[in-house]
């Protein structure tokens, strides 16, 4: 991979129809991202861009594994735009070290792995080998705003 992280995540944003520019909106009295030493975290990020939740519903009735995929990217795509604003590049970003992936989920829905899978590559697409992670894949009942996806993430980074 010789392009940057950055290039490879404007292919994916355009890959999606979506940006990821500008202020990504919390719903609430806590922060999208606190870094601890050279370990940041990034809260729980639902398929919303700019004020609308593009992904929503129950993966497996309502909602399709491949509606369920773009959701876990849209997910993936929020957090390493919060990496970037925080951090101020996709370059110290050190080791993508944890993931978990909530898919809301059909009771015989059975392929939360599969929805992960879609976050995962991203990570792995724009990071390389920095976006190889270890990842929970759980299916719950009920998001946020009926999301059908929400993605966490702990990184470790270089010091700025």
């Amino acid at each position: 991979m010789t392009d940057s992280r950055d290039t490879r995540f404007a292919a994916i944003e355009k890959a999606l129809g979506y940006s990821f520019d500008g202020e990504i909106k919390i719903g609430g009295n806590y922060t999208s991202t606190v870094q601890h030493g050279d370990v940041i975290y990034v809260s729980g990020q639902v398929p919303r861009v700019g004020s609308t939740v593009v992904v929503t519903g129950r993966a497996g009735a309502e909602v399709s594994l491949t509606q369920a995929q773009t959701g876990a990217k849209v997910c993936a795509m929020r957090a390493l735009a919060l990496l970037r604003q925080n951090l101020g590049s996709l370059d110290r970003i050190k080791q993508v070290m944890r993931v978990t992936v909530y898919t809301q989920s059909a009771t015989d829905f059975t392929q939360q792995s599969e929805v992960a899978n879609a976050a995962s590559e991203v990570l792995h697409t724009v990071l390389g080998a920095a976006g190889i992670h270890t990842r929970t894949s759980v299916g719950v009942a009920q998001l946020p705003k009926n999301a059908t996806v929400e993605v966490d993430l702990i990184a470790a980074v270089t010091p700025a």
